[in-house]
């Protein structure tokens, strides 16, 4: 059977105290209706459909490059109705309904719920909890089998005291969902169209309800508020950290490491506390990732050692670097083998040859250096002239020394040196020395001005 996946995210949130819709609030750096849409992609879905209500042309604007339908639910009258919306979209297989701020759903989980379904039954995703405050619970006759779903409010003393939960996740075929949907009621204490009533009305057909349960009740787990959505981001985040370990990467604290996409490590990887990695991220074999570190869609090369505190970003670090600490490197910067990025040193779509040094409190920006450079502290590349972006290159093996600076466009040739103290506005020969700071005067037994006497 095909397969059509409908998303509930119409909901507005409102204990997230925020203007932002509830389901667009990220965990791990993705808002969490991301998180289900990559899910549901990931079981081979034909079609997914998120209903929207409130904000939701903010979820278009968020998930319009998913390839996703939408369906709005104007009013607010509970889960049925919001799935009702979406009923002439789909399609004559398998439905499955998830929410969109239940982002830690596993693929696997799913999967094996949807093996149950067929013309002669559906599937129910349960969990067994300690608490079940709040949840809906699952009747069970005497031969064990789901008649009912009953939700907390509408639950008598003997039904509130059932563990097994509703966690809103079911799955069907279209020609069932489409039967069950039109004869819902909105009789109970909410005065609102529950999707759970589709339950005891199969039982009443004869349709089976076969049960499936997460690995971890954390999968099931909905956002409500701040609170919620940190608790899910910390479990997200101990997911992603007990990953790595068995990978074979060393965490000094594997409860303060944040992923905010996809982070691949080669072996004998060490990365220290407060560290952030976001977007695509590889680390090389022997990488070492100093503390409070921020990554962003580089790559590391192999025995690369990055100090505390530094941040690259769309950088290519080809091996055996050292960069900071305090060091940014921004989009475009590159590497190779053994080039040194030091303290206080930005770069930005700037090439740095093969062990190139600039070691402290520099900005290179939009410059290409070659082999075994070396740049002097307090030296900038002048390379905006405030309309346009110029280049500044620099030969093998010069040496620029300290408090220069090199306005852009303009080479320094193979072998050339600047003198520190320099403004080179204009080219430097191979092999020449380039200095252009004023005469130094000294003058014997000056007198230091003072302050007038009152």
């Amino acid at each position: 059977m095909s397969l059509d996946v409908v998303i509930l995210a119409a909901g507005q949130g409102t204990r997230m105290r925020s203007s932002l819709p509830k389901v667009l609030h990220t965990l791990a750096g993705k808002p969490m209706v991301r998180h289900v849409v990559d899910t549901a992609s990931g079981l081979g879905a034909q079609r997914t459909h998120v209903v929207i209500g409130h904000g939701g042309e903010r979820v278009r604007e968020a998930l319009a490059d998913t390839g996703v339908g939408f369906a709005h639910q104007a009013e607010q009258k509970g889960t049925g109705h919001a799935v009702a919306q979406a009923l002439g979209q789909l399609g004559d297989g398998k439905v499955l309904v998830l929410y969109g701020d239940v982002p830690l759903i596993r693929r696997d989980t799913l999967t094996s719920l949807l093996t149950q379904v067929n013309d002669h039954s559906m599937g129910l995703l349960t969990v067994t909890l300690e608490d079940p405050s709040g949840y809906g619970r699952i009747v069970r006759d005497e031969q064990d089998n789901v008649v009912a779903i009953v939700e907390q409010k509408d639950a008598n003393d003997e039904q509130l005291a059932i563990r097994e939960c509703n966690t809103g996740i079911m799955a069907m075929t279209s020609a069932q969902l489409k039967r069950w949907l039109p004869e819902l009621s909105s009789d109970n204490a909410q005065g609102e169209y529950y999707l759970t009533d589709v339950i005891a009305m199969a039982a009443a057909e004869g349709v089976r309800v076969a049960t499936a349960q997460p690995s971890r009740p954390i999968e099931v787990e909905g956002v409500n508020n701040r609170s919620q959505m940190a608790r899910l981001e910390r479990a997200h985040q101990h997911s992603i950290a007990e990953s790595l370990m068995a990978s074979g990467v060393a965490l000094a604290d594997p409860a303060r490491l944040d992923v905010r996409g996809h982070l691949s490590c080669g072996h004998d990887v060490f990365i220290d506390v407060g560290c952030v990695f976001e977007g695509e991220v590889e680390l090389g074999e022997g990488v070492r990732i100093g503390p409070y570190t921020v990554i962003r869609n580089s790559h590391i090369g192999a025995e690369s050692v990055i100090e505390a505190h530094s941040i690259i970003d769309g950088a290519v670090l080809a091996g055996l670097n050292q960069v900071g600490p305090f060091a940014r490197l921004r989009p475009g910067s590159r590497l190779a083998v053994k080039a040194k990025v030091g303290n206080f040193v930005e770069t930005k779509n700037a090439e740095v040859g093969e062990g190139s040094k600039i070691n402290h409190l520099s900005y290179v920006g939009d410059a290409r250096l070659g082999r075994e450079v070396n740049i002097g502290a307090g030296t900038i590349t002048c390379n905006y002239d405030g309309a346009n972006k110029h280049r500044t290159e620099i030969g093998d093996a010069a040496f620029i020394g300290s408090n220069s600076a090199l306005v852009a466009p303009v080479s320094v040739g193979e072998g050339a040196t600047v003198g520190a103290g320099s403004t080179i506005s204009r080219d430097v020969a191979d092999h020449s020395l380039a200095v252009t700071r004023a005469r130094q005067i000294a003058k014997a037994n000056w007198p230091r001005p003072s302050k007038d006497d009152e």
